[in-house]
């Protein structure tokens, strides 16, 4: 921050004594074009260091460095919608795996053809919400399905929402306004399932909020499970009616993270994705799909 200020200050400078020296009637020609052209290149410098001195001083969002919960929802499309939640799933998972982050799949529905009607879960390590938030949203597919004989491309959706971790001092939930059910875990074959009440569906009752979890044997452990991600969607709740006390243009720049949104479509004909948000558009779809975003994560 320091040495920026010091080259902002430095180019100015240097506009001024261009300025002065273009100033003096007895200058030569030859002489004042090059005091232009110095001016030119100095107020250019200027105009950077200004842009990226106020990037420094944009405050840093104070979750960025919490573990963050990643919902994949199939959307509109049918079979290849639940397909294409799969490939959402995969790619983060991927690129956790790259980071080094810990992924924990909190609870998934799987579709009859290998995708996934919703899938949550849960990842933790350095910074996995900063580089995760701009996710949110609607993700558009345009390609042929495996099902589709005529070789027609097909359009589906599926919707990311990432939310931070939410702490215990972050959101007081009173146990009053909770409901509990529990009920017989539902899935393949094998002990526990069907015969013991190990599944817990909670509800929140003042916001309505239900959160089911039936992947652990234990009742106690669904039941932490479960509170892990009411808390996390009633801090999100919350942060998103701040969201929405802000300036009007502050809302519409990127980042908003309204899933209505669509924010990307993946053309594989064109292997192609493009950004609504930023207007950005790269090629490397297959890279992006096959668990490596950085292109557009750091682009965002």
């Amino acid at each position: 921050m320091a040495s920026r200020w010091t080259a902002y200050q430095q180019a100015e400078n240097e506009v001024r004594q261009s300025q002065e020296l273009q100033a003096d009637p007895t200058l030569e020609s030859e002489l004042h074009a090059m005091a232009q052209e110095e001016q030119a290149l100095a107020q250019a410098q200027c105009l950077r260091l200004e842009a990226e001195l106020q990037r420094m001083l944009i405050p840093k969002d104070p979750d960025d460095e919490r573990a963050a919960f990643v919902e994949i929802r199939a959307g509109t499309g049918g079979d290849e919608s639940a397909l294409f939640a799969g490939d959402l799933l995969r790619t983060y998972t991927r690129y956790a795996d790259s980071q080094g982050w810990r992924v924990e799949l909190m609870s998934e529905s799987a579709s009859e053809l290998g995708g996934y009607k919703e899938a949550v879960m849960r990842i933790s390590g350095d910074g996995v919400y900063g580089r995760l938030k701009f996710e949110s949203g609607g993700h558009r597919v345009q390609r042929v399905p495996a099902t589709e004989a005529q070789g027609r491309v097909h359009t589906s959706t599926a919707t990311v929402a990432v939310l931070p971790e939410a702490e215990e001092v972050d959101v007081q939930i009173n146990e009053k306004d909770l409901r509990l059910d529990l009920f017989c875990a539902s899935g393949p074959g094998g002990q526990s399932v069907n015969t013991t009440y190990s599944a817990v569906r909670i509800t929140h009752l003042p916001t309505n909020t239900v959160v089911s979890q039936q992947d652990e044997k234990s009742q106690i452990k669904n039941r932490a499970k479960a509170m892990k991600v009411l808390r996390a969607r009633l801090y999100e709740m919350e942060m998103r009616k701040q969201q929405e006390a802000l300036a009007k243009e502050r809302r519409g720049q990127v980042g908003t993270g309204e899933r209505s949104e669509k924010i990307r479509t993946y053309n594989f004909p064109q292997s192609r994705i493009t950004d609504h948000r930023i207007n950005f558009t790269t090629h490397q779809l297959h890279q992006v799909v096959d668990g490596d975003p950085s292109e557009l994560i750091d682009q965002l």
